[in-house]
């Protein structure tokens, strides 16, 4: 019986590049020169740090900019609050991995709503969809990556 999973992974060795290379754009952007600006990148977040929130909201799109450039999806990012302590504004950004419960539900019922003959089921934090014909896989692809649900995902792992 043809199946495939459904996952959203971020390849965080790109992500690494994106912060190294916005970085290196900060160091060579003009309105930050003698300002205190910064990225820091640990597990799956990057951590702005600058002196303003305007200049926060220039490092996101920095930093945006450098993810799509490296072929990570923006829809990814989660923007987090910003913090003012003392002179300095901090923001963190985090990277969703895996998909969550309440998103594979939602992918699930879709599915059964669009009276595709498929059936999913929740697999830790991906999602295994199997049917009868190769086709009917292909339009589950198709209903998944016509739904905005908020974040990118892959399909592997497809077996005839």
């Amino acid at each position: 019986m043809p199946s495939f999973d459904i996952v959203s992974e971020i390849d965080m060795v790109e992500v690494k590049n994106a912060v190294d290379n916005a970085e290196r754009e900060l160091s060579n952007r003009f309105d930050f020169r003698g300002v205190e600006a910064s990225f820091a990148l640990q597990d799956n977040a990057v951590t702005l740090t600058a002196e303003a929130e305007f200049q926060l909201q220039q490092l996101r799109d920095i930093l945006r900019g450098s993810c799509a450039k490296r072929g990570v999806d923006a829809s990814s990012m989660e923007v987090n609050k910003a913090v003012h302590s003392g002179k300095t504004f901090r923001q963190s950004i985090t990277f969703k991995q895996g998909i969550e419960q309440a998103t594979a539900k939602k992918m699930i019922k879709m599915m059964k709503d669009a009276k595709l003959k498929v059936q999913g089921s929740i697999q830790g934090d991906k999602v295994r969809v199997t049917g009868k014909k190769r086709d009917d896989l292909q339009a589950a692809i198709a209903l998944i990556k016509g739904a905005e649900l908020g974040q990118p995902f892959q399909y592997e792992n497809f077996r005839d």
